[in-house]
C-alpha cells in the first residue's frame, strides 16, 4: 500500500498524529524520562505534579518521568495524583502521561579505583516500583535524598533490578559527566562491559548527556549496540531546564512497553533533542575557580595541568571522548537516528535582549506572547515560519529562532561545572529592569498566566 503524505492537523497538544497510510497511525511523542523531584538535593520546592504536567505542555512534551520514585513521600504523592490503567504510563486528572522513573547513584570501588556512576530506572507500574524500593531499603536508606546512593556496584543494581521485572529499564546516565558517570574521567570506566559485567546484557541504551551529542558519541564503535536517548536530568519544572533534551518515538499509541521496545531495538525511536554539546557543563577542559578553559589539544599540551594553580584540569566530556574514539568526527553509523540541536527558548530570548536571568519578567512574558501564538515551545522552535514569527516577535528574537533550528547559534563550550554561553552577533542592546521589575520574577507570575490553560 502506498503511503500517503498527507498530513492530519490538529490543535496544538503534546504529540502530533502522523498519517503514513489508510490503516497505520504513528504518534510523534516526545518524552522526557529523567527529571528529579523537590525531595533531591538542589532542586526546586515547587515541582509537583501540576507544576510539571502545566509545564510539560507549555514545552510541548508527550511524556514525563515522575523522578524519585525511591523517596517515600514522593511515591506516596505520586499514587494520590496519578492512575494506572494497564499501558504502564500514569495519568492525571486531566489525561497527561508519566514513567516511573528514579535516578540511583552507585559509589564504590572496583579494580582499586572508586567508581561513581549514575543509572537512570524505569518501572511498569507502581507494584514493581514498590518492589525495587523494597530490595534498595535492604542496601541503605531512601529517605534522605531524591537521588539516593549506594556502595554496591553496578552488576548487583542491574542484576537484581532485571529480577524483580523484565519490564524494568536500566539506562546509564549522562554517560560522559567527568564526577558520576560511566565513562567519566574521574571515576568511570572505558566500556559499558567493564561497569556492568556479565549484566551488561541488560544495558540497551545509554543517556548522552548535555556535553555530548549523538555524533560525538558514534565515534565509539563499541556505543553502535546502545540507543543513544537524551533527556533533561532537569532540577526544576521550568521549561528552560525541563525537556531541554528529550526524545521522540514514533508509536502506534503511547504505551510503556512501545517505549520500552523502542528503547531497545531502535524501532520506533525516531530522533532526539540536544542542546548543543558546547552549552554543556563539562564539554572543554578547565578550572572553574582560575577561569582557565582549554581544548582537549591545549590541555594535552599543558599535561593537563592548570596553568594558575598548577593541579590538575577537570577533563571534559569532548576530551574523554577523543580518548576512548576508534573513529574519525562525522562518522556515522548505518542505523544511526537523527538528532537535533537547539537551545531553549527562553535562552535565546534572554541573549538577544541582553537579559542573563531566562526567569526575568521581560523574557517570561516574550516567552508567552510566542508559546501563546504557537501553541508550544518545541512549535515555536521547529515549525513556526519565518512570517509568523515576524508578526509575533521582535525581528532579533525570530532571527535567532531560525538560526537555532539551522545550528547556527554560536557557543563559547562550557567547562567544569559553567554552562556555555551564547554569542549572538546579531543580539539586541542590553536591555536593563527597574528595581520593581526584577523583584517581579516567574514563579509569582507563573501562578496568574494567561496559560494556565496548558493544565
Amino acid at each position: 500500500m502506498q503511503a500517503s503524505k498527507r498530513l492530519l492537523k490538529i490543535p496544538p497538544g503534546p504529540f502530533l498524529i502522523f498519517i503514513f497510510s489508510r490503516d497505520i497511525y504513528l504518534m510523534q511523542i516526545i518524552a522526557d524520562l529523567h527529571l528529579h523531584s523537590r525531595y533531591s538535593r538542589g532542586t526546586s520546592k515547587d515541582i509537583d505534579i501540576r507544576n510539571m504536567e502545566k509545564y510539560a505542555r507549555m514545552k510541548g512534551i508527550s511524556v514525563l518521568g515522575t523522578g524519585d520514585f525511591t523517596f517515600p513521600a514522593w511515591i506516596k504523592e505520586l499514587k494520590e495524583n496519578l492512575t494506572e490503567d494497564g499501558s504502564g504510563i500514569l495519568k492525571t486528572s486531566t489525561g497527561f502521561g508519566f514513567i516511573l522513573s528514579a535516578e540511583i547513584a552507585n559509589i564504590y570501588m572496583q579494580d582499586g579505583k572508586s567508581r561513581r556512576v549514575h543509572s537512570l530506572i524505569l518501572a511498569p507500574d507502581f507494584g514493581t516500583a514498590e518492589q525495587i524500593n523494597e530490595w534498595l531499603l535492604t542496601k541503605g536508606r531512601l529517605d534522605y535524598d531524591g537521588r539516593p546512593i549506594f556502595s554496591f556496584p553496578c552488576t548487583e543494581l542491574a542484576e537484581n533490578i532485571m529480577g524483580i521485572s523484565k519490564d524494568c529499564m536500566i539506562i546509564p546516565a549522562h554517560i560522559w559527566t567527568p564526577w558520576f558517570s560511566i565513562f567519566g574521567s574521574k571515576s568511570g570506566f572505558d566500556s559499558v562491559e567493564e561497569c556492568f559485567l556479565d549484566q551488561a546484557k541488560h544495558i540497551h541504551a545509554l543517556e548522552t548527556g548535555l556535553s555530548s551529542d549523538p555524533q560525538m558519541n558514534w565515534r565509539l564503535s563499541s556505543l553502535d549496540r546502545f540507543s543513544l536517548v537524551s533527556f533533561s536530568d532537569s532540577h526544576s519544572h521550568w521549561p528552560w531546564r525541563m525537556g531541554r533534551e528529550a526524545t521522540v518515538f514514533n508509536l502506534k499509541e503511547l504505551t510503556y512497553t512501545g517505549i520500552i521496545h523502542a528503547l531497545k531495538t531502535k524501532d520506533g525511536l525516531s530522533e532526539t533533542i540536544e542542546v548543543p554539546p558546547s552549552f554543556g557543563k563539562y564539554h572543554w577542559d578547565g578550572h572553574r575557580n582560575c577561569g582557565i578553559h582549554m581544548t582537549p589539544k591545549e590541555s594535552n599540551e599543558a599535561k593537563n595541568i592548570c596553568p594558575v594553580c598548577r593541579k590538575g584540569l577537570t577533563i571534559g566530556v569532548l576530551h574523554r571522548v577523543e580518548e576512548l574514539a576508534d573513529r574519525p568526527d562525522g562518522f556515522v553509523p548505518a542505523d544511526a537516528r537523527p538528532f537535533r540541536s537547539l537551545i531553549p527558548l527562553s535562552e535565546l530570548i534572554g541573549a538577544c535582549m541582553g537579559i542573563e536571568q531566562v526567569f526575568s519578567r521581560k523574557v517570561w512574558e516574550e516567552y508567552e506572547r510566542l508559546v501563546g501564538a504557537f501553541g508550544s515551545e518545541f512549535s515555536v522552535l521547529l515549525n513556526a515560519s519565518e512570517k509568523e514569527l515576524k508578526k509575533t516577535t521582535r525581528d532579533v528574537i525570530a532571527d535567532a529562532i531560525l538560526r537555532n533550528r539551522e545550528g547556527k547559534i554560536e557557543v563559547e563550550p562550557g567547562y567544569d561545572g559553567v554552562y556555555g554561553t551564547l554569542v549572538l552577533g546579531k543580539a539586541g542592546k542590553k536591555e536593563t529592569e527597574t528595581p520593581e521589575e526584577t523583584k517581579e520574577k516567574i514563579p509569582k507570575r507563573a501562578r496568574q498566566s494567561s496559560l494556565d490553560s496548558f493544565v
